[in-house]
């Protein structure tokens, strides 16, 4: 029985020569080898974001100026005269431009006809009858805009130049002594740059509103008690159905032609 107690201890004594603390010790080359550093993460690949697609640049319109609350100076209001002047807007209309000229020409007097420019590119030939038959020109704008005014001067200068050119082309050196502003919405700048391409800014005294096509009768009583010495009568040839101001023709250009005579401004 005494022999186990002696085998254990014996066993143990050779444990502890051969295995120190009872845990194992590095090997001296391994502690003086750096530690292994552990493997950086790689860093997440962005895919690379595709090329925005660039946004084609409108240039901003300018602004307008305010609209005109007064008529600048400068404008033709009257013929100077007695005759009253008869002047026909937004033509040249083939319905009824050559109708007008008609009438004009069985009355034997003269009108001021106020092109848009559009429609003389369109109609050349009429722009020809109306200055072969003796009758006045005026520049009403390329395409009849009501705030051309209060646009840029550039802007303003160019349409009116353009308009200009139309004229020329349907009928070489024919003479536009007159611009009309769409809607008379004249402005000092508009008054200025006509009168730099040699224009005088022509309005009216008399309107007898027959763009809202009132009754022939209507029309020319409103012209009848409108117009004095002088006057200048705004009506239309172009921009729509103009048979109410065809049928008041021939009544109130005996009328103005008996009590003032019809004649352009000059």
């Amino acid at each position: 029985m005494r022999a186990r107690p002696v085998l254990a201890a014996a066993l143990g004594l050779v444990l502890l020569l051969a295995g120190g603390c009872g845990e194992p010790q590095p090997d001296p080359q391994q502690a003086a080898a750096p530690a292994p550093t552990a493997a950086a993460s790689p860093s997440p690949v962005t895919a690379p974001s595709p090329a925005a697609t660039p946004r084609p640049t409108t240039k901003p319109k300018p602004r307008l100026r305010p609209k005109p609350t007064t008529l600048p100076a400068g404008l033709r209001r009257a013929t100077g005269v007695r005759a009253v002047a008869l002047t026909f807007d937004d033509g040249p209309d083939p319905a009824w431009t050559p109708k007008v000229l008609d009438q004009l020409r069985a009355a034997r007097v003269k009108a001021t006809f106020c092109l848009v420019g559009t429609e003389v590119s369109k109609h050349p030939e009429l722009v020809v009858r109306i200055v072969r038959e003796g009758h006045q020109l005026c520049n009403h704008s390329w395409r009849h805009d009501f705030d051309l005014g209060r646009r840029p001067v550039a802007e303003i200068r160019a349409d009116l130049a353009r308009t200009d050119r139309a004229i020329q082309a349907a009928v070489p050196g024919a003479k536009v002594p007159f611009y009309r502003q769409p809607g008379g919405r004249w402005t000092p700048e508009v008054v200025a740059v006509a009168r730099q391409l040699g224009m005088r800014s022509l309005h009216w005294s008399v309107d007898p509103q027959d763009w809202a096509k009132p009754t022939a009768a209507t029309l020319a009583k409103r012209v009848h008690g409108a117009a004095r010495p002088g006057a200048i009568v705004l009506m239309h040839d172009g921009g729509g159905d103009r048979s109410r101001t065809l049928a008041a023709c021939p009544h109130l250009i005996t009328d103005l032609k008996r009590r003032f005579g019809v004649a352009p401004p000059r």
